[in-house]
């Protein structure tokens, strides 16, 4: 919850959200899955006469959900087995650097530490002899129906993005996250960092830290550090996707005007078609 910056149950009794709280983090879940979950519930939402908004910054669900999704092989535990494999015996740059000569498109866009997304690439480029870059291009006919206003929070100034992610991590630390790192730890023993859900930015490094692997001053510096990183690849990804955009002065924090505005002028501008 505090992790992911879950909204509280205040905020969706005045809001509801969708697509929250449906799976356990000990399981997997997908760009396909979630295709199908969010196109459900946007033709509910619709059904009953709301206007649905996609929040959040997961760019791959969302350009599977406007772009269609491409024909990735499903996962294969044995090649995954062996690639952790690989990856434990050679470090996970050196697994970056063979995903470059496979696929440099996609290397490219990746940390050198991105054990997740570096392992998934690898696996697609193995199984289906083709790059995942090119596949992602080609993308398919279930693309979202329909008009889309796209609106991406571009900060102007990079110092106060990353002031705003040192602040959003020390408060993470003062509402408990290590307790509930501990807590679910306690409540799902079979959870290893192999899992998608540990591999997220914050839970990855508490569980280090609480493994003794360094002080709790270097696990805010890696925490915070692995946020920046993050931060930046949700950027390379706005860039690459046709967004209007809004650009975020460093100076002040109203984004809710202009972002009011816009969608204004998107439903008057769909009233008159």
């Amino acid at each position: 919850d505090i992790g992911t910056a879950k909204p509280t149950a205040a905020e969706m009794a005045q809001c509801p959200h969708h697509l929250i709280d449906i799976i356990d983090p000990t399981d997997a879940y997908s760009a396909a899955q979630f295709h199908a979950d969010a196109n459900r519930q946007i033709a509910d939402i619709h059904a009953r006469g709301k206007l649905p908004l996609l929040v959040g910054g997961t760019m791959l669900y969302f350009k599977a959900l406007t772009d269609g999704l491409s024909d990735l092989p499903q996962a294969d535990p044995a090649l995954r087995q062996q690639l952790e494999a690989d990856a434990a015996r050679l470090g996970w740059p050196a697994m970056h650097a063979r995903l470059a000569a496979l696929d440099a498109v996609t290397a490219a866009r990746l940390a050198p530490n991105d054990s997740q997304r570096i392992q998934r690439a690898l696996e697609i480029c193995l199984l289906s002899g083709d790059t995942m870059s090119a596949l992602l291009a080609r993308g398919r006919d279930d693309a979202a129906r329909g008009n889309l206003l796209r609106l991406a929070l571009n900060p102007d100034a990079r110092s106060w993005l990353h002031q705003r992610i040192a602040l959003r991590f020390h408060i993470m630390l003062e509402q408990g996250f290590l307790d509930e790192v501990s807590r679910i730890r306690e409540r799902w023993p079979q959870l290893s960092l192999e899992l998608p859900s540990m591999r997220c930015v914050g839970y990855r490094q508490a569980w280090e830290y609480q493994d003794g692997l360094y002080s709790h001053a270097e696990f805010v510096e890696r925490g915070i550090a692995a946020t920046r990183q993050l931060a930046k690849r949700q950027i390379t990804w706005l860039r690459s996707m046709a967004a209007d955009n809004l650009n975020l002065a460093a100076d002040h924090d109203d984004i809710l005007s202009p972002a009011c505005h816009a969608i204004e002028r998107w439903l008057a501008a769909q009233r008159q078609d």
